[in-house]
């Protein structure tokens, strides 16, 4: 973005740690940029992402006219500031991922936005003013199917026979990442010849709860077939899915949830909780299938049988790339946010 260029949007980003929300921003501005005049701004945004300093806010010019585009709360109350208290020219945006009655301040804040856009249904559900439903999509090109699993194994060192399922993300109990350690005890019990994976990071109370997991898996007599791997790079991410022969998303509660659609765009089928979004993600019978929310039974049932229904699990796969690259890229979600974005500009 050179100086010359009027920045029409701006997406703030003002969490340090990384989050979902954060991933989105890093994400899509970028593929935004391409077609608009759309910069982040943050304390902490990786040097690809095009983006303003934080302190670039308070000398903005005040005649151009630019959207304020906040994921968060403490962003809605930056706009309204920046609008308000400074006199900048900004229609204000919000887009909510949250499924649950939110507070009486996060509701009379979306009261003030000029515009809304929700996740999924779900979200919009929860809303009390009119909302925009745009899904999240990915990079199909960078999540994209291997040419040959067994090599890619093999370079990964993982096992490079019999079925891998895996789990990946944050490590604690919202993310019911004990609810798959359990039903996979369950699963490779009755599969001697597959292997499970979990995948994250745990942090602060959430490392001695995986420590009790691993011991659970170890009082099994699983450790051999049941690895425990850290959190990889988000550029990493594509060959762990693409090395699976199912994902397994086990979530007790999710705003939205990226990981069935990485997955799937990798060819990988999912079994997978209804929450969030994963009832309009996962084609129940076509690319995986949904089971409630902690029902640990349910889940070990669902998988098991995915396991060993080849022709099945084979269909689901074939089915899985074609489904995201259909509804979930990118692209497509960028343009929908543009979209909106030009309207709110004209």
């Amino acid at each position: 973005m050179t100086k010359r260029t009027p920045i029409d949007v701006i997406a703030p980003n003002f969490k340090r740690r990384l989050s979902g929300v954060t991933a989105t921003v890093v994400r899509l501005v970028p593929v935004q940029a391409r077609y608009i005049a759309i910069v982040a701004v943050g304390p902490v945004l990786p040097a690809h992402v095009p983006q303003i300093p934080l302190s670039s806010l308070l000398t903005l010019p005040r005649k151009h006219l630019r959207v304020w585009h906040a994921r968060r709360n403490v962003e809605m109350i930056g706009g309204l500031a920046l609008k308000y208290l400074l006199g900048k020219r900004f229609k204000l945006m919000f887009t909510s991922a949250s499924q649950r009655k939110q507070s009486g301040l996060t509701r009379w804040l979306i009261r003030c936005m000029d515009a809304v856009v929700a996740t999924s249904d779900k979200t919009a559900a929860y809303l009390e003013v009119p909302a925009t439903v745009i899904m999240h999509g990915i990079d199909t090109k960078t999540f994209a199917p291997s040419q040959d699993r067994i090599a890619l194994r093999a370079r990964m060192g993982l096992p490079t026979t019999g079925p891998l399922i895996g789990c990946y993300g944050r490590i604690r109990a919202q993310k019911g990442t004990d609810a798959f350690v359990h039903a996979m005890i369950d699963v490779l019990g009755k599969h001697p010849d597959a292997t499970a994976i979990v995948m994250g990071r745990a942090v602060g109370e959430d490392e001695a709860y995986l420590k009790n997991l691993k011991q659970d898996v170890k009082n099994a007599g699983l450790a051999e077939r049941f690895l425990f791997k850290p959190e990889v790079p988000t550029d990493a991410m594509a060959d762990w899915y693409a090395a699976l022969d199912l994902y397994v998303a086990p979530q007790r509660w999710e705003g939205f949830g990226l990981t069935p659609i990485e997955a799937m765009a990798t060819g990988c089928p999912v079994v997978a909780t209804r929450v969030g979004a994963f009832e309009q993600l996962v084609q129940e019978g076509v690319t995986g299938t949904l089971v409630d929310a902690d029902d640990i039974p349910a889940l070990a049932n669902a998988t098991g049988a995915a396991l060993s229904d080849k022709a099945r699990l084979s269909a689901w796969r074939a089915a899985s790339r074609a489904h995201v690259l259909e509804s979930f890229s990118i692209e497509s979600e960028a343009q929908s946010l543009i979209a909106i974005y030009r309207r709110l500009l004209a």
